[in-house]
């Protein structure tokens, strides 16, 4: 696995049984990297089904999925998972899509926040194409104030990236070290989005 890393929060996976040629590219990218998988569908199809994709190298303690829809848009939904840390302690990991309407992204920012209220967790990671690029949007100031302020990296399109759409927040703040794109020529020809790390330290 090129990136090497713990956690992977994945978008637009799909996943068919059936058609020309069938598909299961969460079975693939969890074959291929030895990582736990956990599914986030969106869309149920009679051949299979699209959405959000976790992958993880530490144990998954617990999962739980969150509807995020906006009516009459496409379904969106949030993975919200427990993530075993070693045996000491735990992380909340959260992956989301918001969509490409401006009503439906605040839609979604509400009802994220809404879980992010109630979170007691000692570390939360956020996941997310927000499909947000303007830094003073409502979406990114939002979650700057509640999660500290995220890197502003150009992840879209993948093979001339203009626009920062990918972000990773997490709380508390201070255990991100740095973050960066992996710009590869896999990278590149893999997606439409470049993949955005991030490297942490947890006490």
């Amino acid at each position: 696995m090129s990136l090497e890393v713990d956690l992977i929060g994945l978008q637009e996976v799909d996943s068919r049984s059936a058609g020309p040629p069938p598909s299961d590219q969460l079975a693939y990218l969890s074959k291929a990297t030895g990582l736990h998988a956990v599914a986030g569908p969106t869309v149920w199809r009679p051949d299979g089904r699209y959405g959000n994709a976790l992958l993880a190298k530490r144990r998954i303690l617990s999962i739980r999925h969150h509807d995020l829809s906006y009516p009459g848009h496409q379904p969106r939904a949030a993975i919200d998972a427990q993530v075993d840390i070693d045996g000491q302690s735990t992380a909340r990991v959260l992956v989301t899509h918001f969509g490409l309407g401006l009503a439906e992204r605040r839609y979604q920012l509400r009802k994220l926040l809404e879980l992010l209220d109630h979170d007691h967790s000692r570390y939360t990671l956020l996941l997310a194409d927000i499909n947000e690029w303007l830094p003073g949007s409502v979406v990114i100031r939002r979650l700057n104030a509640t999660l500290g302020r995220s890197s502003s990296r150009r992840t879209f399109p993948s093979r001339w990236p203009l626009f920062p759409l990918d972000r990773i927040w997490m709380r508390p703040k201070d255990i991100l070290l740095e973050t960066s794109v992996s710009d590869t020529f896999l990278g590149r020809t893999a997606s439409d989005h470049l993949p955005l790390r991030a490297k942490i330290a947890l006490p």
